[in-house]
Order: C-alpha cells, then structure tokens, then sequence
C-alpha cells in the first residue's frame, strides 16, 4: 500500500501541466455528482408542499436548479432575458475575484519560496487599518477632486503594502533568524493583529459619529472609481481594481519567470540545498519572501477599504485565510491564482443567489461549496506534498556534490 501511494505521489508530482487541468476537470464533474446525490438526499428530511415523490418519501430539493442558482446565478443568470453584464450577482461575483488574487498571490508567494504563510489574514487586517488611517489624515493636506484621487489612492495602496510588508517581516525575521516555525508564528499574529488594531481604533481612529467599530470614512473621491458606463449603483466593485490586481499576477509570473530575485526564491523553495551552494542568502531570502507576500495580504486590505466600504471596519471577513485555499487549487501559480479566486467569487455570489431562489439552507449550500472546492484541490495539494517530498530525497545527491543536475522540478516553469 505505501508503495502505491508513493507511486501515486510521484506520478502527481510530476504531472504535467495538461494532466492536472484533466485532474481538475474530473475532480470537478465527481464532486458535482457527488454533491448533487447529498442535496437530493438532503431534501428527503426537509419539508416542503412540492416535491418530488419517491418510494413514498418527498424530496423538497432540485440538484439542477440548485446547480443552476450556483453557477449561472453568479453571473446574473445570463441565459435569461434582460441580462445585461453590468448586473449586480456578476459585480459580487468579480469583487470577490479581485480581493482574492490579492490573497491568493500572498499565500502562493510564500509557498513557492519554501514558506507556509498563514498570516496573510492578519496582514490584510494591519494594512487595511494603515489604509483609511493614512487617506483619511492625508486628505486634510491634499486637494479635493481629480488631483486628490490621483494622490490619495496610490498612497493608501502604498501604505497598505507597508503595513502588511513590514507585519509579513516579523515571522520571516523569527524563521531565519530564531529558526521559529512560520506555522505557529503567523498563526499567532493573525490574533496579535486583531487585537493591535481594536485597540488602536477604539484608542485613536474610531470614527465619533458612528456608533459601531470603524474609522471614518475615506473621502469619496479617494476611494477606487468605476469606469464611466460600467460597473456602479453602489456595487462597491471597480473594473480599475480588478485590472490591478490582474495586472499584479502578470507581474509577479514575470518575477518568478525572469527575474533573478524569482529564481531565487524559487530555488530557495525548490531545492534549498543548491540555491545555498549557488551563493543565495537563505536567511535573506527568507525574510524578502515574507515581506513580499505580507505586502500583498496588506494591498488586499487597501482594496478592501477603498473598494468595498470605504472606511476600516473591526469586523473582517476571512479573505485572508480564503487566499490559502486559492493558492493551493492554482498550484501556487500566479496566473493560476485568478482563475481560482473566481472560482470561489462564483461560488460566494453563487451560495447568495441560492438562498435568494430556493429553500436550500445556508449550512447545506456552505458544504456543496467547501464539496466542491475540496474535490478540486485536494488532488494538487497531493501533488504538492509528493513534489515537495521527491524533490528533497531527489535532492540529496546533489547536495553532496555541490549541482542539482537531473532534478525534475515537477512541471513548474522554467528557470
């Protein structure tokens, strides 16, 4: 049996890139199957006035039109008259889209360099706060209009990398330098950068004409615009984010694909053994990894902000621990994390379109989702854990004789 499963491993290790799309695939039809018996099933204890009857027993639930409601009610429900493509399910689903590449680049950073990053929520929460605190003192001393827009976005884009850089900094700094586990470390500040932050809004930023925990709201025109004609009516999503952060993933493939910093980092994570022997400074590497990848988390809080509300509020959703989850079905790839974090902005505007057309409840919806999304990633997820344990035993000769000669890296991109 062990020596199956580590021929299974291997064989997923090193996949192509062909074969793990067919994986996905086929792991996605059989969690619909699967997920569409549990729902049928499900619907023989509810109650309900219409159903189908079978063997005596009535059941309340639809697959098909739950499936239908999932899918296709994330986008607006576009196979029906009047759909337009400026709709408010597709503007949800494409926001979720957004914040989450942010995310999902974070954890995947990290990832590629060797590292488990489970802070990015943390880093999320600390650069969302540095975001409306630095916009909303900002704009005291900067122009109203156009030119303060032009001024005030990028500086509280910019103060939200910072944040969560500099946070993503403190358990890179205690991995390479005190050999502490990132794990535990970053776990710890997800709870210390709760805390630090409610603290600070209820000591210094919490906004007097409000009741509930938040600051004060950004000016209008220094929150993200909606492009004339698009996207608007208060659907708190803008084609210019999700341009950024499409943008933002194109440039972090470039950094792994053709930069040296990515091949090191790369390197670092892949075979740490030879990226030593190459001259890469582990402990280095190690600390601007995490900083990276925190300041991506704090970006995602920036948009957060300046995209969704307009103001830091105590209550943060989870996006940061979503963006793992993403990471792990793209495979750590850059461009793959878009594709992902949509799959999961459609199943987010999905599950509410569901709520809204059928009698479904919210608990069975979140387990066809959470289903769904495990079928899906669970067989890269073993694909990373079998490269990550073939390359190190594949490793070892290497380390020995100083190359990494024959060394398959597991279909990743080259060099």
């Amino acid at each position: 049996m062990r020596d199956r499963l580590e021929s299974l491993a291997e064989r997923l290790a090193r996949s192509s890139v062909v074969d793990r799309l067919v994986i996905s695939l086929a792991a996605l039809v059989t969690a619909v199957l699967i997920g569409g018996v549990l729902v049928f099933v499900s619907g023989a204890f509810a109650s309900c006035r219409t159903g189908l009857e079978l063997g005596g027993a009535t059941f309340c639930y639809n697959p098909m039109q739950v499936y239908y409601e999932l899918f296709l009610g994330a986008l607006g429900h576009p196979l029906e008259g009047g759909w337009t493509l400026t709709n408010y399910s597709l503007a949800t689903t494409l926001q979720q889209t957004t914040l989450l590449i942010f995310t999902g680049l974070s954890v995947a950073v990290a990832f590629r360099a060797g590292l488990l990053n489970i802070g990015t929520q943390g880093q999320l929460v600390v650069g969302g706060l540095a975001t409306a605190v630095t916009v909303v003192y900002a704009a005291a001393v900067v122009p109203t209009g156009f030119i303060g827009a032009l001024v005030l976005i990028p500086l509280g884009v910019l103060a939200g990398a910072l944040a969560g850089g500099v946070y993503g900094a403190i358990p890179g700094a205690l991995k390479a330098y005190a050999d502490a586990n990132e794990v535990i470390t970053t776990i710890m500040l997800n709870i210390i950068a709760v805390g630090i932050t409610s603290t600070l809004l209820s000591w210094q930023f919490q906004d007097p004409n409000s009741p509930n925990p938040q600051t004060a709201p950004v000016p209008e025109y220094a929150e993200i615009p909606t492009i004339p004609g698009g996207f608007g009516g208060g659907m708190d999503f803008s084609l210019l984010a999700l341009a950024f952060a499409v943008a933002l993933m194109i440039g972090i493939a470039w950094l792994f694909a053709r930069t040296s910093f990515g091949y090191e980092l790369r390197t670092s994570g892949i075979q740490p053994g030879a990226a030593a022997y190459g001259g890469v400074n582990e402990k280095r590497m190690t600390v601007a990894s995490m900083t990276l990848s925190g300041a991506l988390g704090g970006i995602g809080g920036a948009f957060w902000v300046l995209m969704v509300h307009g103001r830091w509020l105590e209550n943060v959703p989870s996006l940061g621990f979503d963006g793992i989850a993403v990471s792990v079905l793209a495979g750590n790839s850059p461009i793959g994390v878009g594709a992902a974090a949509f799959l999961f902005g459609i199943f987010d505007s999905g599950g509410n379109s569901i709520k809204t057309a059928t009698d479904v409840p919210p608990e069975l919806v979140g387990i066809l989702t959470g289903f769904i999304i495990l079928f899906v990633a669970m067989p890269e997820f073993f694909r990373l854990l079998g490269r990550r344990y073939i390359t190190v035993d594949a490793a070892r000769p290497a380390r020995a004789d100083g190359g990494d000669a024959g060394v398959d890296d597991g279909g990743d991109d080259d060099a």
